[in-house]
Parts: C-alpha cells; sequence; structure tokens
C-alpha cells in the first residue's frame, strides 16, 4: 500500500506541502493567473493529479464560474479533495485514474501540480501528450514538480530543500532522510529535460515561472 492509499497518511496529507513546497499559496495563485490568461469566466479546467484538492479549492474559491475535472489514481485522495472543496464540490468531477482516463474535453485549460515527478522518463512524453491532446487550441498547460540538476549539484538542492522543510517545522533528521529518499525513488528530471518533454510532447511558448531549491514550474502552450 502506497502512502496515497493509507487513510492515516492521507489525513495528514495537507501538511506536507504547506512544510515542503516554498509559497505553495502563491504558487495556486501564480497558477490561476497563468491559466486566467486562456480560461474565460466559465471555463472547464483539467488538474492532474487532483487528489488532496488544495489547488481545486485556491481555483474554485476565486473564479466562481470555473468547472473542474480532476484526477488522480488514488481514491483516498480523491475523498479528500472532496473534503477539502467542501461546498465547492459541486463544481467539480473527481475520476479515479489517470489523464488517459480523463474526458476528451477540449478544456481551456489544464494544471498539474507537485505530480510530473512521480511519473517515470519513459512516460512523461505520453502523460504530457495525453494533456495536451484534452486542450483547446492555444491552452494553457501549468505544471510544477521537484526537478533539479544532475551530478553534485543534485545533492546540493536536495540538501537546499531538507533545510527548508527543517526550517519549516519538520524533525531535522526526518527532513534529511525524506530528501535524500526523494533523490533516489523519485524519476527526477533536470530542468533541461522537463523542457524538452514538454516541447516533444507537442507544447509550445515554454516559459519558466516559478523556481523554489528543487521545484520548477513552467507554463506552455497547447
Amino acid at each position: 500500500m502506497s502512502g496515497f492509499d493509507d487513510p492515516q497518511a492521507v489525513a495528514r496529507y495537507a501538511e506536507g506541502p504547506r512544510r515542503l513546497v516554498p509559497g505553495l499559496d502563491d504558487l495556486h495563485r501564480m497558477t490561476r493567473l497563468l491559466l486566467d490568461e486562456t480560461v474565460p469566466p466559465d471555463g472547464h479546467v483539467l488538474v492532474v493529479g487532483a487528489g488532496g484538492g488544495m489547488e481545486l479549492r485556491a481555483f474554485a474559491g476565486a473564479r466562481p464560474g470555473w468547472r473542474f475535472t480532476g484526477v488522480d489514481p488514488s481514491v483516498e485522495m480523491l475523498k479528500l479533495a472532496a473534503r477539502t472543496l467542501g461546498p465547492l464540490a459541486d463544481r467539480a468531477e473527481l475520476r479515479e485514474g489517470y489523464v488517459a482516463d480523463a474526458p476528451e474535453g477540449p478544456f481551456d485549460g489544464a494544471a498539474c501540480l507537485l505530480t510530473l515527478h512521480f511519473v517515470p522518463e519513459a512516460q512523461r512524453i505520453a502523460t504530457l501528450s495525453e494533456i495536451r491532446r484534452r486542450l483547446k487550441p492555444g491552452a494553457a498547460l501549468v505544471l510544477a514538480h521537484h526537478s533539479v540538476p544532475d551530478g553534485p549539484e543534485r545533492t546540493i538542492w536536495l540538501n537546499r530543500f531538507a533545510a527548508f522543510a527543517a526550517d519549516n517545522g519538520l524533525e531535522r533528521e526526518r527532513a534529511w532522510a525524506n530528501a535524500h529518499a526523494i533523490g533516489e525513488a523519485l524519476p527526477l528530471q533536470t530542468p533541461e529535460a522537463e523542457v524538452a518533454h514538454l516541447r516533444a510532447a507537442g507544447f509550445s511558448d515554454v516559459q519558466l515561472f516559478y523556481a523554489a531549491f528543487t521545484f520548477r514550474g513552467w507554463v506552455a502552450r497547447r
């Protein structure tokens, strides 16, 4: 059983991103502002990796006319998303599965936050292509996740990520252990590879908008 399928771990999920992701609330706000560029007031947004519901709540609370389709492979995380949305949940269709299981759309925009670093490199381009083909021409994809250089620099940035978590209240030894487990267990890609994958999937106008220790975020157009 993965952490995302463990009800007790899922119940504690909201504690993690706020301690680990620098400027999480502003990341959500920047993502929404970038989506504003292509999503009309009554638009429909695809959220990939929607479990937990933090970004869904941020988007729905700020844009009362938007509708959402969220996909996530974890039923428990989708239950948490519904609870997080509360009275806003009627504006979001939550589906168990991956992006290939999402409706065809076309959507006015898409977000994929703190998710793609779990996807193996061999599946990155296919995953991005599935998102792209569900978007309207010119629509924006906003994504952000762990992305660090190769070689000795990787360890330096993982140490900085750990230092941020420890400074934000995570027990120091746990912070360092978590950071280096991430470095070993996740299929982390370099920022250059991330941009290459987006372009190979057919996206254009790929621009960096967020950089915070081990995290990077880009906006790209269909």
